[in-house]
C-alpha cells in the first residue's frame, strides 16, 4: 500500500495548519484533526500485533518507528447476559483495561509521544485527572524523554504511584484537572516541553481512533447500532467517529454501513456535555465543582466540546448520567457478568445505556458496544 500523505487541519474553521509543533488552530482555538489523502483503501495492513498494525491510517512518516509499548488489540467480549440486564439484543465489551498502564489512555499516548520525539521536543507535560499520567509517564520512559505530570491530589493512589515509579516527576495540586491544565500550559511555555492535554495537540486522538479500527475489524468490518463510551474529555469518543469516518470514505466498511448512534456516559456530578446537549447547545458551560470517584469523568471543561455535541446531533445521540451509587452498582454488575476487572467509568457506561434504553431513546434490538475504559485495579488503594 502506498503510504498517504496526512496534514494538519483545524476541526471548526478547517484553517490549514503546518505539521510541525503544532497545537491547537492559529485562527479559531479549536482542536486540530490529521487528514489523510487519499484515505488509505482496501485491506492491507501493518504486519504487527499492536495498534500500529493500522498504520497507514496513523501520522508516521517514512522511515520512523513508534514509540511503543504494545498498545491496542484489546478484547471484544461479547455478554448475552449484560445485553438481557440492560435490554438490549446483542452487547460486547471493550476491554480497555488490557492496555498498557491499564487504560484506553495508552493508545493516544503512544500516537503523540511519537511524533513529539520525532519532532524534537525537550519533554512531555501533562495535566490528568489519572490515567493519562500514568500512560504519559510510561511512553516518556519508553522513548527516553523527561516527563512533568499535574495531578489532583484526590487522583486514585495507584495512578499516582504509577507514575512515579515510571520516573515521571509528579505535582500533585489541589484542586481539579482544569486547574492542573493551567499549571501544564504555562509549564510547557516556560519549558518548551510538550503539551499532551487532551486535543490540545491532534495526535493522541490519531492513536485513540485504532479503538474504532479494532472495533470494525473484530466484528468482521462492519460497526455496531451503538457506541457507549464515558466521556471526560472527550478524546476516546470523537476518535471512534473519526475512524469510522475514514473506514467509510476509504471503503473498508459496507455500502450500506452508516454511522452508530453515540452514546456518552457522565457522571452526575460532573456532566458539562449531557447538560448542554439537553439545552440543545453547541457549547458546553464549565461545570462548577466536579465530584465523582469516577476520576476519567471528572473534567468540569472538556476542550471538545463543539466536537462532542456535535457528534451527538448527527448521530442521533444521547448524553445520560449516572449517580455514585449506580456505576458503583453497574461495575460491580459488569465485574460479576464477565470477569472483567472493570473501572467506574465502564459502569458508569452501562448505567447510562440501561437509562436509554428504558426511555426508549436506544432500540432494545440494538447490536451494542460499550467501552471500559480502564483497570478497576488502579482505583482501589
Amino acid at each position: 500500500m502506498t503510504a498517504p500523505t496526512w496534514t494538519l487541519a483545524c476541526s471548526a474553521c478547517h484553517t490549514a495548519v503546518p505539521v510541525p509543533r503544532a497545537s491547537l488552530c492559529p485562527a479559531c482555538g479549536q482542536p486540530l484533526y490529521a487528514r489523510y489523502a487519499p484515505v488509505p483503501a482496501g485491506t492491507a495492513l501493518a504486519a504487527r500485533w499492536d495498534q500500529w498494525r493500522y498504520a497507514p491510517f496513523l501520522p508516521l512518516l517514512a522511515g520512523e518507528s513508534p514509540v511503543s509499548l504494545g498498545e491496542g488489540l484489546t478484547p471484544l467480549i461479547e455478554v448475552p447476559a449484560l445485553a438481557q440486564a440492560v435490554g438490549v439484543r446483542r452487547l460486547w465489551i471493550k476491554d480497555e483495561g488490557q492496555n498498557p498502564t491499564a487504560s484506553f489512555k495508552a493508545r493516544g499516548m503512544s500516537a503523540a509521544v511519537t511524533r513529539a520525539k520525532a519532532e524534537g521536543y525537550p519533554g512531555l507535560a501533562v495535566p490528568t485527572a489519572g490515567n493519562a499520567g500514568a500512560a504519559i509517564a510510561a511512553y516518556g520512559a519508553a522513548a527516553g524523554m523527561p516527563v512533568r505530570v499535574y495531578a489532583p491530589a484526590t487522583t486514585p493512589r495507584p495512578i499516582l504511584d504509577t507514575i512515579e515509579a515510571m520516573g515521571a516527576t509528579l505535582v500533585r495540586i489541589d484542586g481539579h484537572i482544569g486547574d492542573a491544565g493551567k499549571l501544564t500550559l504555562a509549564f510547557a511555555a516556560e519549558s518548551g516541553f510538550f503539551n499532551v492535554a487532551t486535543l490540545r495537540e491532534p495526535y493522541r486522538v490519531e492513536g485513540m481512533k485504532t479503538m474504532g479500527f479494532e472495533l470494525a475489524e473484530q466484528l468482521g468490518w462492519r460497526v455496531p447500532d451503538v457506541v457507549v463510551y464515558p466521556t471526560g474529555g472527550g478524546e476516546g469518543t470523537v476518535g471512534i467517529h473519526k475512524a469510522i469516518e475514514e473506514l467509510m470514505a476509504g471503503g473498508w466498511l459496507p455500502l450500506e454501513s452508516r454511522m452508530p448512534q453515540f452514546v456518552i456516559a457522565q457522571a452526575e456530578g460532573c456532566a458539562p456535555i449531557a447538560r448542554a446537549h439537553a439545552a440543545g447547545a453547541e457549547r458546553a458551560e464549565p461545570w462548577v465543582d466536579p465530584v465523582t470517584y469516577a476520576s476519567g469523568l471528572r473534567v468540569p471543561s472538556p476542550l471538545g466540546d463543539r466536537l462532542l455535541l456535535r457528534l451527538l446531533r448527527e448521530t442521533r445521540g444521547v448524553a445520560g448520567t449516572a449517580s455514585e451509587a449506580r456505576i458503583r452498582d453497574w461495575t460491580s454488575t459488569l465485574a460479576h457478568a464477565t470477569g472483567i476487572d472493570a473501572a467506574p467509568e465502564g459502569g458508569c457506561a452501562l448505567s447510562v445505556l440501561r437509562d436509554a434504553v428504558e426511555a426508549g431513546s436506544v432500540s432494545s434490538s440494538a447490536d451494542v458496544v460499550v467501552f471500559n475504559t480502564g483497570s478497576g485495579a488502579s482505583y482501589r488503594s
